[in-house]
């Protein structure tokens, strides 16, 4: 029987994702673990192609037929089983239940996302009615109640219209009251403020937290910018070509970082009061290909500390802090010197 640690809602292990393509085949999740507490918020945080959305995919089943899953997805049930999301049939009602009741998503585009020959109302109602047994009057309600929750006006006029007769920021909202509609105890956002412009994604994400506060929910919060996470997570994961290279609180990722792709991520971000001329630095290269993963260290082509071990060893997760860890050869010895002085 699988168990998982006290207070969890959700824990992914060992979780490795392949995709079987004509070229080969590509290395997306290479043995990513993680937790969410629940109630409690995580932000996995990367470049494009780091595989974070591919993990958080995962968690939902909503990978395509060329996906190949390993390891394990632990969910706590309301009434306490655990239940190994990793296992279920892909398209079972289990998996269809979890869907529509448990683990909610707010997409990355909305607009390709929702339906664009279907009314927000029928968008919004169908889990309503599929799961909550509500009728059609009953569904319209809270459907009208929720976009007026996520700030969208005149909501009683606007259930009825399209996806295209909104605006980005209000296709956004939509998404944000589909997601609710369902009563999740997990909300996924993956890369909610793509495509808004500064004052919308500042909106955007004082509404999810809203949100996640008003509703309890346990989230998941997946970006590339650490700056979207600072006041967002209790807790980041950094990940990197499909593993996650540092995890910590908040506050500690961003005053203490480990790894030398963190403190590459936190040195790229503009600084507000900056000297004049002073420019702001970037991680030299490029992202390996995911077709055919390096030996060693998958991050070493690009940092400027590499050592000759990172050639060949694929760095082991470091405890260096309280709840901080780090996957790096600079730092080998160095879980021995935290037991002693802890």
């Amino acid at each position: 029987m699988d168990t998982m640690t006290e207070g969890n809602i959700l824990e992914v292990r060992d979780l490795t994702v392949r995709f079987m393509m004509n070229e080969g085949t590509v290395h997306a999740v290479n043995g990513v673990t993680f937790s969410l507490p629940e109630g409690k918020s995580i932000g996995i945080v990367g470049e494009s192609g780091c595989g974070k959305t591919v993990s958080a995919y995962s968690v939902t089943q909503l990978l395509p037929k060329t996906a190949r899953v390993s390891g394990q997805i632990l969910f706590r049930e309301k009434e306490g089983t655990i239940t190994d999301i990793a296992k279920l049939p892909v398209d079972g009602k289990e998996i269809r239940r979890i869907r529509g009741q448990e683990i909610s998503m707010i997409f990355q585009e909305p607009m390709s996302s929702l339906s664009p020959v279907h009314t927000v109302f029928n968008q919004l109602a169908e889990a309503m009615i599929l799961f909550q047994g509500m009728t059609k009057k009953q569904a319209r309600e809270r459907c009208v109640e929720l976009l007026k929750l996520v700030g969208i006006e005149n909501a009683e006029r606007r259930v009825d219209e399209y996806p295209f007769q909104f605006s980005g920021g209000m296709r956004q909202r939509a998404m944000i009251a589909m997601a609710l509609a369902r009563n999740p105890r997990i909300l996924i956002a993956d890369e909610p403020t793509t495509a808004l412009d500064v004052t919308l994604q500042a909106q955007v994400l004082s509404l999810i937290q809203e949100m996640q506060d008003e509703f309890k929910l346990s989230m998941i919060l997946i970006t590339h910018a650490l700056g979207v996470v600072a006041h967002m997570v209790d807790y980041i994961h950094i990940m990197y070509l499909g593993r996650v290279v540092e995890s910590g609180p908040t506050l500690e990722i961003f005053e203490n970082p480990k790894h030398p792709y963190t403190r590459g991520l936190l040195n790229s971000i503009p600084k507000l009061h900056g000297k004049r001329g002073q420019r702001v630095s970037s991680i030299p290269g490029a992202v390996p290909s995911a077709y055919s993963l390096p030996e060693g260290c998958v991050f070493r082509a690009r940092c400027s500390e590499r050592r000759s071990a990172c050639m060949y060893e694929i760095p082991r997760r470091i405890q260096v802090g309280s709840e901080h860890y780090v996957s790096c050869c600079l730092y080998d010895g160095e879980e021995d010197q935290y037991a002693a002085n802890a």
